[in-house]
């Protein structure tokens, strides 16, 4: 109930701030004795977007569907936020972008969320063209778990001169995906300057260093833009190169677990002996009963002597043991202290990296056009980059079987590398063509991923293993053929005619990594089998195989898939009168796959004054399940409700997924509708837009909880999958399905308002997105599954949380802007809603653990500060903070930590664990 309040308070509080705020500026400005004309203003209502329409463009004010439209080249220089995701994450309320932490190579790729539905649910356009996706597949446990997003910080942010965001399915205008909305990125054409930005900065906060305070994560980045003419006719090239060096964060708690064992105590005191215990046995058992028994009985018995902080009651249980079995029920006791006392260590030197990753990151982008006559021009534009990133893994502790104590007597930390390439190219020609504009064009795109395991072990080999491992990689390209076609008519108040094809080829490839990196070998270096006699650590348990932490792509995930769609649309945009626009659109698309789709869409403005919009548009939608979803396949270590799981994701063309009775994917439906106003009173400066919607989407996709084992199996198609687990070598099975439907109501309103007088200038923008998505209907699991009892794994409880509660319901911001002279000072308040965590746990503390019991995450309001100077026409120097006041998320509780490990929800998204980032950035122009 104190929690409830508390969000209440904060939402009461966030818009109390922002009325009271513009009330005054209102005030302030109608006791003007002299009206103020405001050009800036007209200029940004009059502001052309193209994102929505086909007729070459239309004011935002007079759009019949929502349009933000974000100037980067006006706004960039004050921010702390460097990349397009976190950029658009603090400025736009309806947009959502966290950084990943321990989430395998999503800590590389931050998941992006429109209206809290999916990334993969918004479609990305750059200079109105689509953008491929990336080669990545979220499966870990973060918010967009399941999907296949759109790579946007491959894309360096210094290259756009501004992003716009239709906030309205639009599947029937541009295909499938845009579901939520679409964004398109339209990239600078400046000339004849060079720009530069170079910044750095790093987090000063109490929690860096895993809490021990100072600073990390120190980022440095550089960017260059140059562009120049090509010829007398309007021809340009635009050219930016960025590049990132951004160091780890650490804001893991102290480890907590235990760590050493009497065994590795005596372990360690053979080895100061210069006796390796683990080279007298491969299997444990094996050596017992033998000759050899004794000698290495004897052997614990010498060196347990050594271990002084034994008491004599254990020394001599140890002396007295005269089988490997009795040493067996002896040595797991946890003497994790003493021996981190003597071997100079302390519980942190264990700590997980938990934080944000490392990354070294560098672009190119190139934007291009030449005319070929006064009506015929050809363009190119695209670019290239290369993002290696380093990120930790679950600590392997020495008192673990997953850890080989021959070769690391204390454990260590693996560290998930990949290397992240995207390469883009569009060209075409446009022009006129008896009176239409014509637009013929090819898009390519392709986005690679590679992973290298480092400072890891296949436990399984023992003494032969490797500490790094090449674990294979993804792979998608997609190609895109478009041919445009619009006209104006002079009928009524205009008529555009817009109608086009588009052909899309997608291939999506899974390369294998090496050997060792997904298998494991018996005592004798060779695969194992069924009957196979296999490595063990002292205490018997088997030792794993694979690389540690993440096991490579295997043979058999092999995978070369392509597919190919085929789309048609027609699009009028009808103005009956200067009061009344009518917008109507629609699509056939068909894919080689699954088959084929029709959508439509209807839109319409009615205009009730010259400053009053009112605004409506309904539409059907869809997106197709990705080449990813439909032929992804791997195993990862996930950490699921407190324990580590090996966890196969299968193909649902797979025995195992047929097993389990898990159909073949189809495509996301969706209707939506929404309705809204635009007003602007120019006397105030003030605009004004609402919008709300509602979105249903049947057959949604997401990724299914983990299937496991039957326990006891009653049929033979039950020991058919538990056969599968066996050969797999995984605990737990996951799949993608079309599981649900659901429903998504919201609100946004934006109110923009400037003033002018002097040498003052100011802006002051007000945003709120309320949303919220829940499953509805039931469950859309097969017969097989519901005589199961598995109705619940199918759509699980933790889905249902990321599904519906981890991200935030409310989110606002409040910016304020003012330029004085040669000073900027830049003010923005953003407030994220409250969410829940993912773990089932005793959340109230009763002691009584319901099924749907989670943690709930607070609400929060973030603070970002900078000011900024003009040295001179060339050189401004701008300092400042994202995050002034060092918030952080609520903290975990202790069941959630893993050991004091995830002080922070790694599970949700709000604004991220990483605290207070101080920058200095330097702008150049020429």
């Amino acid at each position: 109930m104190i929690q409830k309040s508390m969000f209440n308070s904060g939402k009461i509080a966030a818009l109390s701030t922002a009325v009271i705020f513009f009330s005054g500026i209102s005030l302030a400005q109608a006791q003007e004795t002299k009206p103020v004309k405001d050009t800036t203003s007209d200029k940004q209502i009059e502001e052309v977007v193209l994102v929505g329409s086909r007729s070459g463009g239309r004011s935002k004010a007079d759009s019949p569907v929502p349009v933000d439209v974000f100037n980067l080249k006006d706004i960039q220089q004050s921010l702390p936020q460097t990349n397009i995701n976190q950029i658009l994450n603090t400025i736009a309320p309806s947009f959502t972008s966290t950084i990943q932490t321990n989430a395998d190579g999503s800590d590389h790729l931050d998941p992006a969320q429109l209206r809290g539905l999916g990334p993969d649910q918004t479609l990305v356009l750059i200079n109105g063209k689509r953008r491929h996706t990336s080669a990545l597949v979220n499966v870990n446990g973060a918010p967009g778990r399941g999907t296949v997003g759109t790579d946007l910080n491959a894309i360096p942010a210094f290259a756009l001169s501004r992003i716009e965001v239709l906030r309205d399915g639009a599947s029937a205008q541009y295909g499938s995906d845009a579901i939520a909305g679409v964004m398109n990125l339209q990239l600078k054409r400046d000339t004849g300057k060079l720009t530069g930005q170079f910044n750095y900065g790093g987090y000063l906060t109490s929690a860096a260093n895993d809490h021990t305070g100072n600073y990390d994560g120190q980022q440095f980045q550089v960017d260059l833009n140059y562009g120049n003419k090509i010829g007398q006719k309007g021809g340009f090239y635009n050219i930016t190169w960025s590049s990132q060096f951004r160091d780890p964060t650490r804001r893991a708690g102290t480890e907590s677990g235990n760590i050493y064992n009497a065994y590795n105590a005596i372990e360690k005191r053979a080895a100061e002996n210069g006796v390796n215990l683990s080279s007298y046995f491969n299997n444990i058992n094996n050596l017992k009963g033998t000759a050899g028994e004794q000698d290495f009985v004897d052997l614990i018995h010498q060196y347990a002597q050594g271990v002084n902080y034994f008491d004599s009651g254990f020394q001599s249980n140890i002396q007295n043991a005269s089988t490997i079995t009795a040493l067996q029920g002896l040595l797991g006791a946890n003497y994790t202290d003493q021996e981190l006392a003597y071997r100079g260590l302390t519980r942190k030197d264990f700590n997980m990296q938990v934080g944000q990753s490392k990354l070294n990151n560098h672009q190119l982008f190139a934007n291009i056009e030449v005319p070929l006559n006064d009506d015929w021009k050809v363009y190119t534009f695209g670019g290239y980059s290369i993002r290696d990133g380093a990120s930790g893994g679950f600590y392997r502790r020495p008192n673990q079987s997953r850890t080989f104590t021959g070769l690391y007597p204390d454990g260590y930390l693996p560290e998930i590398h990949t290397r992240i390439q995207d390469v883009s190219l569009s060209a075409g020609i446009k022009g006129k063509w008896d009176g239409w504009n014509v637009d013929f064009s090819n898009t390519f795109g392709q986005n690679s991923f590679d992973y290298t395991i480092e400072n890891t072990g296949n436990t399984s080999l023992r003494f032969n293993s490797p500490s790094s491992f090449k674990a294979g990689g993804l792979q998608f390209l997609q190609n895109t053929i478009n041919l445009d076609f619009s006209k104006q008519f002079d009928v009524f108040e205009g008529l555009n005619v817009a109608f086009g094809a588009e052909q899309r080829h997608e291939n999506f490839k899974i390369t294998p990594g090496e050997e060792a990196s997904y298998t494991a070998y018996d005592i004798y270096g060779n695969p194992q089998t069924a009957t196979s006699i296999n490595p063990t650590d002292f205490f018997g348990a088997a030792l794993a195989g694979s690389s540690q932490v993440f096991a490579g792509f295997r043979e058999a995930n092999r995978t070369n898939k392509n597919r190919n769609a085929y789309a048609a649309y027609a699009d009028l945009e009808f103005n009956f009168t200067n009061w009344l626009l009518v917008d109507a659109a629609v699509r056939y698309e068909d894919y080689s796959d699954f088959g084929s789709t029709f959508n439509y869409k209807l839109a319409s403005r009615i205009k009730l004054t010259d400053d009053f919009n009112f605004r409506f548009a309904g539409s059907t939608g869809f997106r197709a399940p990705s080449i990813h979803q439909i032929y992804y396949n791997t195993t990862s270590t996930l950490f699921t409700n407190g324990e580590l799981r090996e966890v196969g994701t299968f193909s649902n063309y797979s025995p195992i997924a047929e097993g389990f009775g898990i159909p073949k994917l189809k495509q996301e439906t969706s209707k939506s509708v929404s309705t809204g106003f635009t007003y602007k009173i120019p006397s105030l400066n003030l605009n004004i837009t609402a919008d709300a919607y509602f979105i249903r989407i049947d057959d949604r996709i997401v990724l299914t909880d983990q299937f496991t084992r039957f326990a006891n199996p009653t049929t033979e198609a039950q020991q058919a999958v538990n056969d599968e687990f066996t050969k797999a070598d995984v605990n737990a099975a996951q799949f993608f399905a079309n599981s649900i439907d659901t429903e998504t109501k919201g609100l946004d309103v934006v109110i923009s308002h400037n003033y002018r007088t002097g040498a003052i200038k100011l802006n002051n923008d007000f945003a709120i997105n309320f949303n919220r998505t829940k499953k509805v209907g039931d469950i859309h699991a097969s017969d097989l599954l519901k005589n199961a009892g598995l109705e619940n794994t199918y759509f699980g409880e933790r889905s249902r949380v990321y599904l519906e509660d981890s991200v935030p319901k409310v989110k606002a911001s409040l910016s304020n802007n003012v330029k004085w002279n040669d000073f900027n000072f830049y003010l923005r308040n953003t407030y994220y809603g409250k969410v829940w965590g993912s773990d089932v746990v005793d959340a109230n503390f009763d002691g009584i653990l319901l099924p749907n019991e989670h943690q709930l995450i607070s609400d929060k309001i973030i603070t970002d500060l900078s000011i900024g100077y003009d040295i001179n026409k060339n050189f401004n120097l701008t300092i400042g903070t994202n995050n002034l006041f060092d918030i952080y998320p609520t903290k975990n509780v202790t069941a959630s930590t893993n050991n004091d490990q995830f002080i922070y929800s790694r599970s949700t998204s709000q604004f991220g664990q990483n605290g207070r980032y101080v920058f200095s950035k330097l702008t150049v122009s020429f």
